[in-house]
């Protein structure tokens, strides 16, 4: 549930956004903040979530964690400014980066090896539901009650999880009394806040030809070299610990993830967009098409999980690569403008049974390789690395969108006009020239549609790369593992004497 919270924020206030725009008096520049602001501390904090376990105690962490969280998003459904909602949407992401990670960490302690596919099965359906259901949630929010919803509607299931978090959950060791590596925090703030402000902001900008962009671009460099020299030379109790990339599969998985979160996402991203620009789909409409990708998680992923604990992840992820290549080259055949939900739906179904086989084996692969305290560190870097995938996938998109639209509609454009023999023949005065430019340039943002789409298959065709280059966790034993003979007491007495 508390994942679930985390990843629906991402997508929810999507849809509303223009009209929380319009209702507090922000230009469409300024309200991209709101959602800005939250990713930046969402990506600070996760990295910190393994420090903050051991300082604070893992009960009090998570259960203030959820609370903060649910807290700040009643807030801001309170927020009548565009300054006071930013503050209040980074309060949130501070504290929703702890969500995940800590998620993930209960589940890998609380259940014994062979149940761990399991128990992230469970998991990865709250991950991939919360993202495909916020822009439907969002939108009848928005359309049938008024935009603060789409923020209360955090507040039941925030109480709920945070209630029995407090009186279920236990401490596996007592708080320790860690000293804050201020200048580690001071370092990663400035690194990964102003990466992500280059990745959000770099297309808007028009990238490095701002200034801007190559102040923060640097700042990023800077700030995430000099953390790394800290952490690793600088302290000898860091608050990141990265010697943790010493483990092969931690270092290779968080390099998959990065991409498995592009390949994941990106359609998210540029789907509704397509449908409700060149199909007139409607905000519910487009949100069903993105649900019919979640249901082949649900369905399959407890039986993908089954299967991690059995035979080769490295198998498991490298077909579900394939798939994810396979949908969408076919989605990018099948984007025309005239495509209904029946030939996207089946498409996007198969794109959601490749999604369903590449997280929990990753997670498994890289989660089962590791043990003691090094467990939180690697998941929360796993955390990170989709998120930061996330990011990526949005802004690389966008950007192919933007640049392929441009070029073909100069080449549509180019016979556009009344020289042409082609258009001679359909075409009569300037007002069915116009109309044709129109059709020209629809046909134009639909291929540019296609082409991004295009895009994410040499992504998912690179996943299979790094997923061969993991280490096969240790096979641990499963439920059909034959039960051992049982031994009575005299057996055992008898046993002795010999």
């Amino acid at each position: 549930m508390a994942a679930l919270l985390q990843t629906l924020d991402s997508t929810i206030v999507n849809v509303a956004l223009p009209t929380i725009e319009g209702n507090i008096g922000a230009s469409i520049d300024d309200g991209t903040w709101i959602i800005t602001g939250y990713i930046i501390s969402n990506v600070i904090a996760i990295p910190l979530a393994p420090f903050l376990l051991q300082r604070l105690g893992r009960r009090q962490y998570f259960v203030m964690s959820i609370a903060g969280f649910t807290i700040a998003s009643v807030l801001c459904g309170t927020a009548t400014t565009l300054p006071l909602l930013v503050f209040y949407r980074v309060v949130q992401g501070a504290f929703g980066g702890g969500l995940i990670a800590t998620s993930q960490i209960i589940l890998r302690d609380t259940f014994p090896p062979e149940k761990i596919g399991s128990s992230s099965a469970l998991f990865a359906v709250a991950l991939t539901v919360g993202p495909a259901l916020g822009p439907t949630l969002g939108g009848w929010l928005t359309d049938n009650l008024s935009w603060p919803w789409v923020f209360e509607i955090n507040l039941v299931p925030g109480a709920i999880a945070a209630f029995i978090m407090l009186t279920m959950l236990r401490n596996p060791a007592e708080p320790k009394k860690l000293a804050f590596d201020w200048a580690g925090i001071g370092f990663l703030a400035i690194g990964l806040g102003s990466l992500q402000y280059v990745l959000d902001e770099g297309e808007r900008h028009d990238w490095f030809g701002d200034g801007s962009i190559v102040a923060f671009a640097l700042a990023s460099v800077a700030g995430l070299a000099a953390f790394a020299c800290w952490e690793l030379f600088g302290t000898r109790r860091p608050i990141v610990d990265l010697r943790v990339f010493r483990y092969r599969n931690v270092a290779v998985g968080a390099a998959t993830a990065i991409l498995l979160g592009m390949v994941m996402f990106g359609p998210t991203v540029m789907l509704p967009q397509y449908t409700q620009g060149i199909l007139g789909f409607t905000p519910t409409m487009s949100g069903m098409l993105m649900l019919v990708r979640a249901i082949p998680v649900v369905l399959l992923t407890p039986f993908v999980a089954r299967l991690a604990g059995r035979i080769d992840t490295r198998i498991i992820i490298v077909t579900g690569c394939i798939v994810n290549a396979v949908s969408f080259a076919l989605l990018g055949l099948r984007m025309t403008t005239q495509s209904d939900f029946g030939t996207l739906a089946v498409v996007v179904g198969v794109s959601g049974v490749g999604q369903a086989l590449v997280f929990v084996p990753l997670l498994v692969a890289v989660i089962g390789s590791v043990g003691g305290t090094d467990g939180p560190k690697a998941s929360s870097f796993i955390s990170l690395s989709f998120q930061l995938g996330a990011s990526i996938a949005s802004t690389m998109l966008v950007t192919v969108f933007d640049r392929r639209t441009f070029f073909h509609s100069d080449v549509f454009r180019a016979s556009v006009n009344a020289n042409s023999p082609f258009w001679q023949h359909v075409a009569y005065g300037p007002a069915a020239l116009a109309t044709l430019a129109r059709i020209a340039q629809q046909q134009a943002t639909n291929a540019g549609f296609a082409d991004a789409i295009w895009a994410l298959v040499p992504l998912a065709l690179a996943a299979i790369v790094l997923a061969l280059a993991l280490r096969r966790p240790p096979r641990v034993a499963g439920p059909a593992t034959v039960p051992a003979p049982v031994v009575t007491k005299r057996e055992a007495l008898v046993a002795l004497r010999r």
